[in-house]
């Protein structure tokens, strides 16, 4: 007979508690690998694709984007639903196009010309139901941290699904950048603030705070940068540190600036203002990952990185440059509505991979109800695709088509158009003549040659699927302008 043990009471009661500590232990470890995943979406307004470094910029530095490229996936081809914000911002609440929505314009943009722009709604519909509303239903907490531009009250994030809204209001952007964040008339809804704070570090700041409230269950955190939208205004630490840089820098060879569509379009990146309030976010964004680590739940948190549109480049300023992206935000050639996406899924996406299939704004919604482990809601998030077979490593969608509609004249120099995205041929549609450009953008990422009169038969096959899919969901087209018309009627009567 082998050896036995003598068990005694305090023998019994040791292994009695260590059972215990085992089965807490094992009960601690199930309830982490079953606890959803907390999702972090950093919106940057204006923010074009090239001004990353992980997407071919030299001048601007992006340590930390960089990073999330290294750690996640890198899409190529990703835009976002409009050239503008609020259309944009509507698509990623709500996973429709905002033509579907009838908000197809920023808040409140009149500017007119030779037709009467679209009518459009002033806010995002109350009725809509929202990412966070959804989320809510799953046991999220959710926050909205930054801009908004979705309308006045009653239409805030708060009565949007959001639990907290930290400085999200009517605004399109702030009148000033350091606190108090404007004047008495006009200012970002923070308070209290301390003299030569910059919006960009609170609203880091107030994203921080919240992930340490709620680090022990699931959140939803929708950090909004105001950055970097004009006004062009950076720290000066790093207003200097560019302005260094630039003159350091070997000359660049090539214009300053180029003619493009009778507009002036920069060609280089090298202003230290901008490069500035780039860096600002950047710096947030890893000062947000190193809390997400103190805090142990760095591989519990998706992360998502996202622009609204293009970079300004072509009007109403032009701090950056796209190139070799055509135009810019309020344009719907690439410039305009390519924008960077970076995903981290830990433990699903593959570290430093990257995804050239064409994804929009409106994915991201049913993307992020499979990642916090929910059902998807086609009902609700009709116009978006789940991604989440791309980030799982999978070659494609079972969508094969991208659309836009833009009923506007743009601050930027836009007319009203349409545009489609068809695997790697692009047509976009004048509305004021019935115009067509057709591009081929992988041999031609810049749209430099127009194939519209060497392949008629794709531009009429094209045109025809974008006016189906604007009657399906019911987008509202611009009128002809009773004054326009007889204008040119008394121009053509006093003709000789």
């Amino acid at each position: 007979m082998g050896f036995m043990p003598t068990i005694t009471p305090s023998r019994r009661h040791f292994l009695a508690i260590s059972a215990f500590g085992a089965l807490g232990f094992l009960a601690r470890q199930s309830a982490r690998e079953e606890r959803k995943m907390n999702v972090i979406l950093v919106l940057m307004d204006d923010l074009g694709q090239r001004d990353l470094a992980c997407y071919g910029s030299s001048f601007y530095e992006t340590p930390a984007v960089d990073q999330l490229a290294r750690e996640g996936m890198l899409f190529t081809d990703a835009y976002a639903a409009c050239p503008v914000c609020s259309p944009t911002r509507a698509s990623l609440m709500t996973g429709r196009y905002p033509a579907r929505i009838g908000l197809t314009d920023w808040l409140v943009g009149k500017r007119r010309g030779k037709m009467l722009p679209a009518e459009y709604l002033d806010h995002m519909p109350l009725e809509e139901t929202t990412i966070a509303e959804c989320l809510r239903e799953a046991g999220y907490t959710s926050a909205s941290i930054g801009k908004w531009h979705l309308g006045p009250e009653p239409y805030y994030p708060e009565h949007q699904g959001f639990d907290i809204n930290i400085g999200g209001c009517h605004l399109g952007h702030p009148p000033s950048y350091f606190w108090p964040y404007g004047d008495a008339s006009v200012r970002v809804p923070i308070t209290p603030g301390q003299p030569d704070e910059y919006l960009t570090d609170r609203l880091t700041d107030e994203a921080i705070r919240f992930v340490r409230r709620n680090a022990g269950k699931p959140f939803f955190v929708y950090l909004s940068h105001y950055a970097v939208h004009n006004p062009q205004q950076s720290r000066d630490h790093w207003t200097r540190h560019f302005a260094d840089k630039v003159r350091s820098m070997p000359e660049q060879p090539g214009p300053e600036f180029d003619d493009w569509r009778g507009r002036r379009v920069r060609c280089k990146q090298n202003q230290p203002v901008y490069a500035g309030m780039i860096a600002s976010a950047d710096e947030g964004l890893a000062r947000i990952v190193d809390e997400l680590k103190h805090q142990g739940i760095y591989d519990q948190t998706v992360l998502i990185f996202m622009s609204d549109n293009g970079g300004l480049s072509t009007a109403e300023g032009t701090p950056t440059s796209n190139r070799p992206l055509a135009g810019g935000k309020g344009w719907l050639h690439e410039g305009g509505i390519r924008v960077p996406l970076i995903i981290r899924w830990p433990g699903v996406t593959r570290p430093g991979s990257v995804c050239r299939v064409p994804v929009i704004s409106n994915d991201l919604f049913p993307t992020i109800l499979r990642m916090a482990g929910m059902g998807l809601r086609s009902d609700l998030h009709c116009d978006g695709a789940d991604l989440t077979p791309l980030l799982r490593g999978g070659d494609g969608l079972e969508r094969d088509v991208l659309y836009w509609h833009y009923p506007h004249y743009s601050n930027q120099g836009c007319t009203p158009c349409g545009a489609i995205r068809e695997g790697n041929l692009k047509l976009i549609e004048e509305y004021e003549n019935g115009r067509c450009e057709l591009y081929d953008l992988a041999a031609d990422i810049g749209e430099t040659r127009d194939l519209s009169d060497s392949m008629p038969q794709d531009v009429l096959r094209l045109r025809g699927r974008l006016a189906n899919w604007r009657t399906t969901v019911g987008a509202k087209m611009p009128r002809p302008d009773p004054g326009e018309t007889a204008s040119q009627d008394m121009a053509a009567r006093s003709q000789p």
